[in-house]
């Protein structure tokens, strides 16, 4: 189980990570481009390419947060119904209260709106563990570094670092507490 946690894991960063880099990367370049033509297009020189790509890295860091949240809901979406080590998740519908005894099946085609309740248990429960890899760093760098203010060290990238660390315990968690979601042999 623990190869199956950790190539689902691998899969879903390195997917998280490239979309996540390359929506930033064109919200901020239109930005930018929006930008440049609003100023009347000057000549480009090595002040204006200086210009330019200031006004590129202060959209870029805004970007990455928005990408951050739209790439998380729709990366869920790939972790479903795909066999990893003779293992894969399955999401589970929810079955009509007013049919008896009726069982949750499988959704074959998943959709995003399939995907909205699980999404939301997902993401408050990377909050959490995103909040205790904080604490933990927080008291870490407070005993271990000569640091004067207490987040000085932290920055976006940083918190992405913890994002894709909670992910692989999110994954572990959300098989066992999540009744939408389940483990099985494929």
């Amino acid at each position: 189980m623990r190869k199956f946690y950790f190539l689902l894991w691998l899969q879903w960063a390195v997917k998280l990570s490239l979309y996540t880099t390359i929506l930033a990367v064109v919200i901020a370049v239109l930005i930018t481009l929006a930008l440049y033509i609003n100023q009347g297009m000057k000549a480009l020189d090595k002040e204006v390419y200086v210009a330019l790509f200031a006004i590129f890295k202060f959209w870029f860091a805004l970007s990455w947060g928005i990408s951050l949240l739209i790439m998380l809901f729709r990366s869920l979406k790939f972790i479903f119904n795909q066999c990893i080590v003779g293992y894969n998740f399955e999401l589970l519908s929810c079955p009509k209260e007013d049919a008896k005894e009726a069982r949750p099946e499988r959704i074959e085609n998943i959709g995003y709106g399939d995907l909205v309740k699980v999404w939301r248990k997902w993401l408050m429960l990377l909050i959490w563990i995103v909040a205790a890899e904080m604490i933990f760093a927080l008291v870490s760098m407070k005993f271990l570094s000569s640091y004067e203010n207490v987040f000085d060290w932290f920055s976006i990238y940083l918190l992405y670092l913890f994002i894709l660390i909670a992910g692989y315990f999110s994954f572990i968690i959300m098989s066992m507490k999540c009744k939408k979601v389940r483990i099985v042999r494929c």
